[in-house]
């Protein structure tokens, strides 16, 4: 196995691991602590100021902490991880110039995930009473674009992967 089949199987068994953890125990952990609203980052479509102050409302203490630590943390990772997996894997798969293509909008998914991480940071921290409609508005913008990214990112890997097994079958 070559160097980067190595760091693509890596980072993805890494994201992979992450993701799990965070699909089956953090996001749950929060909905529940929110009377069963779906945090921030499950909501691909984004979310209105209303819903935003809803969520943070309904959202215990202890759910707050807990999102604001746990999830946080584990999204500060998972979004690199996601990254490298996907441009090394654009790079196997693609010739110029798609591979760059498909890697600038993996870059554009890592940092709009960041973006709405930190978002979603300072809306925890103001609370439902004092949220701005214009912070929910980006906050939602990046979540969106995050979402869009992913989805075109995700779609390019699994065409690459797609073309590639039919090459080799050929």
């Amino acid at each position: 196995m070559s160097y980067i089949q190595r760091v693509f199987w890596i980072s993805f068994t890494a994201a992979t691991a992450i993701y799990l953890v965070m699909v089956f125990w953090t996001m749950p952990t929060i909905s529940v602590a929110a009377g069963g609203l779906a945090p921030f980052d499950m909501r691909p479509f984004g979310y209105t100021p209303q819903e935003a102050r809803g969520f943070l409302s309904a959202l215990t203490a202890e759910g707050r902490d807990f999102y604001i630590t746990v999830q946080q943390r584990l999204d500060l990772v998972y979004p690199a991880l996601l990254g490298i997996m996907l441009i090394v894997g654009f790079q196997s798969l693609f010739q110029r110039p798609w591979s760059m293509v498909f890697s600038f909008v993996a870059l554009i998914m890592v940092s709009a995930d960041y973006l709405e991480n930190y978002m979603v940071a300072t809306m925890l921290h103001i609370g439902p009473d004092a949220v701005e409609d214009n912070l929910v508005a980006f906050a939602s913008f990046w979540t969106r674009c995050k979402s869009a990214a992913a989805t075109v990112a995700f779609m390019g890997l699994m065409a690459g992967a797609v073309m590639q097994m039919r090459r080799r079958w050929a």
